[in-house]
């Protein structure tokens, strides 16, 4: 049986998860874990599920050092933030992995940030 497929359009931009990303303050110095460095890249895509297609997030990020206490609790937060995103459930459509390829150097941050920081 011929069955017409069902378009789905992508209603999310990397930009819009970036803006959403910016909004997370590193917990112990309160700068966004954007102009810190820690996010390397961000990719929006459409997943096929059982309840159907949907877009999926997947976040590549480092931390400022691989025994960082905190690395819970920062995905947690990225988890929350991006539920705010219209169509996006922040657990099941967003997936992080944290690599230390290539390690997090001060060099990373945004030249605000380093000034905020007195570098």
């Amino acid at each position: 049986m011929y069955r017409p497929r069902t378009i789905v359009r992508m209603n999310t931009s990397n930009e819009q998860v970036l803006d959403q990303l910016r909004l997370i303050l590193d917990p112990e110095i309160a700068i966004d874990i954007v102009s810190l460095g820690l996010i390397y890249d961000v990719s929006v895509g459409l997943v096929q599920a059982d309840d159907g297609p949907h877009e999926h997030i997947h976040i590549l990020m480092t931390l400022t050092t691989p025994g960082c206490p905190l690395a819970t609790v920062i995905e947690d937060m990225i988890h929350r933030q991006l539920d705010c995103l219209e169509g996006i459930d922040g657990w099941r459509d967003v997936t992080i992995e944290v690599t230390f390829d290539p390690p997090w150097t001060q060099d990373m941050m945004t030249e605000e940030a380093k000034a905020e920081l007195g570098f």
